[in-house]
């Protein structure tokens, strides 16, 4: 399946894109974090603390065993902090 993946604040620097379409096999988020960071350094690096990280599956957060039949669209990002 194809699906729009999209990287937030600090995880976007360390992989250098803002969005991506990606062709998964991945059942579920840690499925796919996992085929990311086989393809480079640089998704390992950013997926290194997952504990740091949040998700959300067409705009709905979720966690990293979520499934992701039918979703269109993965956001990773940082804990989101108010003032």
């Amino acid at each position: 399946m194809k699906i729009d993946v999209l990287y937030f604040a600090w995880v976007r620097e360390r992989i250098g894109l803002p969005r991506e379409k990606v062709e998964t096999q991945a059942e579920t988020v840690a499925d796919l974090i996992a085929e990311l960071c086989a393809r480079e350094e640089r998704y390992a690096y950013a997926f290194a603390d997952l504990p740091a990280l949040r998700v959300a599956l067409d705009q709905e957060l979720a966690d990293f065993a979520a499934p992701l039949a039918g979703v269109r669209e993965v956001a990773f990002f940082p804990p989101m902090t108010g003032g």
